[in-house]
């Protein structure tokens, strides 16, 4: 199994270079997109973070109140690790399970693992065999994540702080995409990733 990890800022461009490896062949495995189905209405996480934060973190239909509990998390970094705390093994061990699911039925070339905080939490280094940052300015970022969500400057800076810095980012990946330009940009530079991967992974096995 030959699993590439794909990071980056908030507002870097993770998403659409993970949709473009997708339309490429390539299967994904989000962390966030696990996290959300972890801690859906009815989920038995829900009950415990309730127990660490309060009830006041549920709506009233009893769902995760996300844009609450975002604000609360990264104004306050023991609150952070609370909550990393008791969510980061249940998803990473339903990342592992999808994983390994795709290699048994699919056998790919290469598979991505889309990990916001692949670095801040090294608990993925074993599982990925190379690393990859999409990255941008960060005024790119502040611009990008603001217009897609109801967060503020201020809001999103404060997101970006909580990050490791953009340059340790950078120092640590093994591959890295600019994407402070067009979307055009960005498939044209998956492609060339994509091609050289299909390379890499071939040779290793």
């Amino acid at each position: 199994m030959y699993v590439i990890g794909l990071t980056g800022g908030i507002g870097s461009g993770k998403s659409e270079a993970a949709k473009q490896f997708a339309k490429l062949g390539a299967p994904v495995v989000d962390v966030d997109i696990i996290a959300h189905s972890l801690t859906a209405a009815g989920e038995p996480l829900l009950d415990e973070i309730a127990k660490l934060f309060g009830p006041d973190f549920l709506t009233s239909d009893g769902a995760l109140n996300r844009a609450k509990l975002r604000m609360h998390i990264f104004s306050n970094p023991t609150e952070r690790k609370k909550l990393e705390a008791l969510l980061h093994p249940a998803i990473q061990k339903r990342a592992i399970e999808q994983l390994a699911d795709i290699e048994s039925r699919l056998q790919p070339k290469y598979q991505v693992l889309v990990v916001p905080l692949l670095f801040e939490s090294n608990s993925y280094q074993s599982i990925v065999n190379k690393t990859l940052v999409i990255d941008c300015d960060e005024s790119t970022q502040i611009k990008r994540t603001m217009a897609r969500s109801q967060l503020s400057e201020t809001e999103v800076k404060a997101i970006i702080q909580a990050q490791i810095p953009r340059a340790t980012r950078r120092e640590r990946a093994d591959e890295i995409i600019e994407n402070s330009g067009s979307v055009e940009d960005l498939i044209e530079n998956v492609n060339k990733i994509h091609k050289k991967l299909i390379k890499t992974c071939i040779v290793s096995k």
